[in-house]
């Protein structure tokens, strides 16, 4: 893809324009090395950038910034892109897309079940973590290669029928990226690109960091710096890294796509209901997005972290706003970040 476009998503000189203060305090309660976060209201946009180092040559909000786990967006998307063009069915065998001549029982993993994490697949294969354990500081996934993704797949045997149980799946979702591919006989990169981010312009959107001046760096909890992800096998599931313009666009995209939009079809499919879990089925799923109700309409989101790095991605239809937040360094435990996103987020009328 191409570097990120140099742009900034607004300039908000006034400090006493109330989205900017609100940032501007989440950013501290945040406290991480650099944190951006870029809020949309009906399409006005109000970012702010900071944190506790030394401000890099380039401005925060025109880096680059690991995704982790909300790449999964971006691969839910793509697959309900393909299905809403006739090009695959969501209900059709990942092993029969990765291997067309290989034989499935009557309870097939489905492309569905691997996005949804209902394929009865763990977080990450069974022999995953002696494979990634010399390297488990710096870079675990890339010790995995797309090749030892899918031997595992085919290897391993739900204890559960799949779409009977829901699991989070690092595991499932890197499977997916494999079988979309081979479906296709594209590469997921390729496919990815072409399916999915040059269509809704995301120019600065890759899978693969090309250094300080276009990618950000992320830390560990004591200021350390570490190297830049890679997935490995997984990248389907974690690989992508964005500008936050081009995050705060994705999500600008759901609101309200219009007829005729790109992906306008794939757009809506995405917000609608598919899963229902937990007491009471309160956790409600659609294809991509965790969705929690709110006093006005739902709200749609999704975390992610790497080693180093943190992003909150999220939506509410109903008041015309999204959020898009990073920053660079993840902590365990009671962590800010994702709880102060999410308020934000929340509480934006």
């Amino acid at each position: 893809m191409n570097a990120p476009a140099r742009r900034p998503l607004r300039a908000v000189p006034d400090e006493e324009d109330a989205p900017h203060r609100r940032l501007a305090d989440a950013a501290t309660a945040i406290g991480a090395p650099d944190v951006v976060l870029a809020f949309s209201r009906h399409g006005r946009r109000t970012v702010h950038h900071g944190g506790t180092a030394t401000a890099p040559p380039v401005p925060r909000d025109l880096l680059r910034y690991e995704t982790g786990s909300a790449s999964k967006v971006y691969a839910g998307l793509l697959l309900a892109h393909l299905t809403c063009t006739g090009r695959l069915s969501g209900g059709e065998p990942a092993a029969r897309c990765l291997d067309p001549r290989r034989a499935v029982g009557p309870d097939p993993v489905t492309l569905t079940h691997l996005i949804t994490h209902t394929a009865g697949l763990p977080p990450l294969p069974a022999d995953f973590y002696l494979r990634a354990l010399p390297a488990w500081r710096t870079n675990p996934y890339a010790r995995y290669s797309a090749a030892h993704v899918v031997a595992a797949f085919a290897r391993h045997r739900p204890r559960h029928r799949p779409g009977t149980r829901w699991r989070y799946s690092n595991f499932g979702v890197a499977v997916l990226g494999h079988a979309l591919a081979a479906a296709l006989q594209t590469p997921w990169d390729t496919l990815l690109a072409e399916e999915v981010l040059r269509p809704l312009g995301l120019n600065g959107t890759a899978l693969t960091a090309t250094g300080p001046d276009t990618d950000a760096l992320g830390h560990r909890p004591d200021g350390t710096p570490v190297p830049a992800l890679d997935a490995g096998g997984f990248r389907a599931a974690g690989a992508v890294r964005a500008t936050p313009d081009d995050l705060l666009t994705l999500l600008e995209a759901h609101l309200a796509p219009p007829p005729g939009a790109p992906l306008a079809d794939a757009l809506r499919e995405v917000r609608r209901p598919v899963l229902r879990r937990g007491v009471g089925h309160r956790h409600v799923h659609t294809l991509t997005w965790f969705r929690h109700p709110t006093d006005h309409g739902p709200m749609y989101f999704h975390s992610g972290a790497t080693l180093g790095q943190q992003t909150f991605l999220g939506f509410r239809p109903g008041t015309g706003t999204a959020l898009a937040a990073v920053c660079t360094r993840r902590h365990h435990g009671r962590d800010p970040f994702v709880p102060t996103a999410y308020a934000l987020l929340a509480d934006a009328l």
